[in-house]
């Protein structure tokens, strides 16, 4: 079985970010498992709290996540033309210590969504901008930017466009098309 950990950059309790998410995950077929990862709980990266002798709970676990997972998708909102604090924050936990990065050769999926018809654009292309630094092989095409996104999501946090549920299918599909490149 191949694992897909999910790490969603918005905190927000009904993040619509989130919801896009959850509805990507049930498009991956059944033998992908999926797993949110959650940054919300990681402290502000900082070396003077990460050392030899030991590093915050929280950074190990989230650390262990990353070592259980095969492929990593990443869904952004975006804020200021670029990735949220926590996104950035969970990039840097997992890239450390030095030399033994856990972004490391994975594929990642990047999606991105904003309220405007910007798409995230700017959030997007930030995130793949460290994901390349990172070694990771991030899906060049499609590029899923999301606009309008909180007309997309109905009252029960699904998405309510079936242009929009086929586009992101496509970009899952390709996806795992790439993941079952890479491990070969």
């Amino acid at each position: 079985m191949t694992k897909v950990g999910i790490i969603v950059g918005s905190l927000r309790k009904e993040s619509v970010t989130r919801k896009i998410a959850e509805n990507v995950a049930e498009l991956f077929p059944s033998e992908y498992e999926t797993e949110f990862i959650d940054i919300g709980n990681l402290p502000l990266y900082n070396e003077d709290i990460d050392t030899e002798a030991g590093a915050p709970q929280e950074y190990d676990e989230f650390r262990s996540k990353l070592n259980e997972v095969d492929a990593v998708l990443f869904a952004t909102p975006e804020y200021n033309r670029s990735m949220s604090g926590a996104m950035k924050n969970a990039l840097d936990v997992g890239s450390r210590p030095y030399g033994q990065s856990k972004w490391d050769s994975k594929p990642a999926l990047v999606m991105s969504q904003s309220p405007s018809n910007l798409s995230g654009f700017g959030a997007n292309h930030h995130l793949r901008q460290s994901l390349v630094f990172l070694n990771m092989h991030p899906l060049q095409q499609p590029e899923v930017y999301i606009a309008n996104s909180f007309d997309l999501i109905d009252d029960d946090g699904k998405i309510n466009n079936e242009g929009t549920v086929e586009f992101l299918q496509s970009a899952v599909d390709a996806f795992v098309d790439l993941i079952k490149q890479l491990s070969k």
